[in-house]
């Protein structure tokens, strides 16, 4: 098993559930080394293993996120080698939460599209150049594109290697939320704060209905999840603490 927290170029932090994941050869705008991308694929795998870590923040290291594969590195050794990080970060049973801190190309971007959720900085930009450097996307482009953007820009972002900017990205759907740059790792922590402070197993159930149910029918859907709530089991004394929380305020008090 890789140590991931000793791969150059990959700094991991830990901190009150959240683990922080962040891309840093900024001289490459990121650029995903083959053991960065191993490393990806072990951390998210510890992730899942260990119940105490609540939600995986991907970001980069100012001014990009990544610029994807390191072709340099790839040309290096003959091409082709597959390790692919965005297969093993949709599987993962721990939310992920994207934070696009500038550029995201190429493989970045389907490392980004395929987190559970994004939001960017004012700075971010994104697209896709596999086409324009001659190579066919094999981490999920042409299947997640279309579904986060739409066809008809997937088509024109695919073929041309067009960026496009944060706002045109919030506007289709691709990003949760945009934020001015230096505000964002702030949104990104509040974020994380509020999501730790969630039940766990509400939030796994919940995610996992959405995954398995997007791209079946509505009554595919609705039906599993009337399955999910049958099997589900309230706990009152959770549920009870939580409102008193929730309710236990001044404001809230007052009459």
């Amino acid at each position: 098993m890789i140590d991931y927290s000793a791969v150059d170029g990959l700094v991991p932090v830990w901190k009150d559930g959240v683990l922080w994941l962040t891309l840093d050869r900024p001289t490459t705008r990121n650029a995903m080394t083959i053991a960065m991308r191993q490393g990806l694929i072990a951390a998210m795998r510890e992730a899942d293993s260990d119940p105490e870590t609540r939600l995986v923040v991907i970001t980069g290291t100012d001014p990009a996120f990544s610029s994807g594969v390191d072709l340099k590195e790839w040309l290096g050794v003959g091409g082709g080698t597959k390790v692919d990080p965005a297969a093993m970060i949709r599987a993962a049973r721990t939310p992920v939460l994207g934070v696009i801190n500038g550029l995201c190309y190429t493989g970045g971007l389907e490392v980004a599209l395929s987190c559970s959720f994004l939001i960017a900085s004012d700075r971010a930009r994104f697209a896709d150049t596999h086409a324009k450097v001659g190579l066919l996307p094999g981490w999920g482009m042409t299947a997640l594109l279309p579904r986060a953007v739409g066809a008809r820009l997937a088509t024109q972002m695919m073929a041309t290697g067009e960026p496009i900017g944060a706002e045109q990205a919030l506007n289709t759907g691709l990003v949760n939320e945009v934020v001015p740059h230096d505000q964002l790792l702030e949104r990104a922590r509040a974020i994380a704060a509020m999501l730790c402070a969630a039940n766990p197993r509400s939030i796994e159930i919940q995610l996992g209905l959405i995954v398995d149910g997007e791209g079946t029918s509505l009554a595919h859907a609705l039906s599993a999840a009337a399955d999910a709530k049958l099997r589900w089991r309230d706990d009152t004394t959770d549920v009870g603490a939580r409102f008193a929380r929730r309710h236990d305020s001044p404001s809230a008090t007052s009459n």
